[in-house]
């Protein structure tokens, strides 16, 4: 646990970045992970901390076996975190900024190719809430690229059917408008005859503003949404690692190589700046077009297998 006088510190922190910056439950949970960890290193209040003890963590953290990655993102927690103490006086100095990030491993994004993606989205098979409800997820994921927090924060009056839009809210919880291509559209309609069906059945209040729902009624969660992308894409002989970030990479992927901007994509991805957006332009294009032999068939019902 935190020290005392850390302690009381972290949590007037991680309560400025909930209620000023308005930052995700996901990112609070690894602040107040990784700055307690940094407590239990040095066990000393702020004010005590140089530089030393900062390279002594994350040299620490380097030998402990920790990737580059996350070492790169525990010391960025760390430079936002005496940032703020500095800004607020309790410090003079963020000695976390003169301490140089690790080099991490640039990993460009996997993604599926056009035929992958399409037999993915059509394997769940079956009339009912549970089927019906995997197939809408999965062909939102691939046809609007959205995180899989977003999908699970969506609620019911979020959805435009009639425009095809989506109201998202990403990282921070800045709201974007997104489109639905059409095969998305006909499948979230398909899915919300069996939910309404499923919640009178049930009894589900009508309050209840969760637009997917789990087999008890509830808001389903990350952890059901990936299972079922694992478990779709299994069932079609895809090995290795996949989740829901696969088919948010293999959207804007297939987007960028069938002819669309960078610029766009940086947009209805909601990425915060445009550099990360970039690593898509780094892939093999070449490579890229061997197994995308068309654009995106983002509501053109004449190019689309799905």
């Amino acid at each position: 646990m935190p020290s005392g006088g850390m302690e009381s510190h972290i949590k007037k922190f991680l309560r400025y970045l909930e209620v000023e910056r308005g930052v995700s439950d996901h990112t609070l949970r690894a602040y107040k992970r990784d700055l307690a960890d940094f407590s239990d290193h040095c066990k000393a209040a702020p004010e005590e901390i140089d530089m030393v003890d900062i390279r002594g963590f994350i040299s620490d953290q380097i030998m402990g076996g920790r990737s580059k990655t996350t070492v790169a993102r525990r010391l960025a927690a760390l430079r936002s975190f005496f940032g703020y103490l500095y800004q607020e006086g309790y410090v003079k100095i963020n000695y976390a900024k003169l301490v140089p990030s690790p080099k991490a491993v640039k990993h460009l994004p996997n993604f599926l190719s056009v035929d992958d993606a399409f037999d993915l989205v059509q394997t769940p098979e079956g009339i009912g809430l549970l089927p019906v409800r995997d197939r809408a997820i999965l062909e939102l994921l691939y046809s609007s690229g959205l995180r899989v927090s977003e999908v699970t924060g969506l609620n019911t009056d979020d959805l435009n059917l009639r425009e095809g839009l989506v109201k998202v809210r990403g990282k921070g919880r800045k709201e974007r408008i997104v489109p639905v291509g059409s095969k998305a559209r006909d499948a979230i309609k398909s899915y919300l005859i069996e939910r309404m069906l499923f919640k009178k059945k049930k009894s589900v209040p009508d309050s209840d503003s969760a637009f997917f729902l789990n087999k008890n009624g509830g808001r389903l969660t990350d952890r059901q949404i990936r299972r079922i992308v694992v478990r779709s894409a299994r069932a079609i002989g895809i090995t290795g690692q996949i989740g829901p970030h696969t088919l948010r990479h293999t959207f804007a992927t297939h987007l960028l190589v069938g002819g669309a901007d960078l610029r766009p994509i940086h947009e209805l991805l909601g990425h915060s700046s445009l550099s990360t957006t970039q690593k898509y332009t780094h892939l093999d294009i070449g490579h890229l077009i061997d197994v995308y032999d068309k654009a995106h068939p983002f509501g053109n019902d004449a190019n689309s297998k799905a």
